[in-house]
């Protein structure tokens, strides 16, 4: 396997599977999810960077997943977690909305939509590789996100299924299991370093997609690449280039 530069159709002989995170690589999930709330806001709060609040709400649902549970601090779903984060974030702030105004913000990350690159990536992808999501999203909300943008996945895993978040080892290792494989013949790819970093130390395959546009415009997104992964790519279209499809 090889980083960026490299032959690449080499990368391609022992992956069999390829693994994609969902919110943020192959979704747009800021342009869904602060527009929605610009609009459920409408004009009366002129004062609010609606943009910058959701970089914010992101970060704290990144806090709040990455962080050690116990047996009497259980795991609670992607949805839930969002939805009582975008409770903390709007009371702290003064911004009054009402629940159903909160309940509909919240719901837009079921209802992200895919970058350009993302259905032609993958429907050149899936002629050779099994292809599966491997999200921290709630099942149901992968499954709406598929559905609405006619994401061609062979198969839905999230890391509800393991009942533990990303970059916890289990999550791989069930979706390994579930894809009767073993780690080296399935490539996680992520615009997360966390992610594939967490997967590689397990010995899967690695592919970082560079989403620059991921936080929005002048946004803070790593789009560096790194020989530490197997493949550096700019989007799904040159995921699929590099690995012979």
């Amino acid at each position: 396997m090889v980083g960026a530069g490299g032959t690449s159709v080499q990368a391609a002989e022992q992956v069999r599977a390829l693994l994609f995170d969902v919110q943020g690589t192959a979704t747009d999930f800021h342009t869904t999810v602060s527009g929605t709330a610009a609009r459920v806001a409408g004009d009366r709060f002129p004062d609010v960077d609606w943009a910058a609040f959701v970089n914010d709400w992101r970060a704290v649902y990144f806090r709040e997943t990455s962080r050690p549970r116990s047996a009497s601090d259980p795991w609670i779903s992607v949805a839930g977690t969002y939805r009582a984060k975008l409770a903390e974030l709007l009371d702290e702030r003064g911004i009054a909305l009402t629940d159903p105004e909160r309940d509909e913000i919240a719901g837009a990350w079921a209802r992200l939509r895919p970058w350009p690159d993302t259905v032609p990536g993958l429907t050149r992808l899936r002629s050779r590789f099994t292809l599966a999501t491997l999200s921290n999203a709630d099942v149901n909300s992968v499954v709406a996100i598929s559905r609405l943008g006619n994401l061609p996945w062979h198969a839905v895993f999230t890391a509800e299924m393991a009942g533990v978040f990303k970059p916890d080892p289990a999550v791989y290792a069930m979706a390994a299991t579930y894809l009767g494989l073993v780690p080296e013949q399935i490539m996680m790819v992520a615009s997360h370093k966390y992610d594939i970093r967490a997967a590689g130390a397990l010995g899967f395959r690695t592919a970082f997609v560079a989403r620059p546009l991921e936080y929005g415009a002048g946004g803070t997104a790593d789009t560096e690449f790194s020989a530490e992964f197997d493949l550096n790519v700019s989007d799904f279209e040159d995921l699929a280039a590099q690995l012979g499809c």
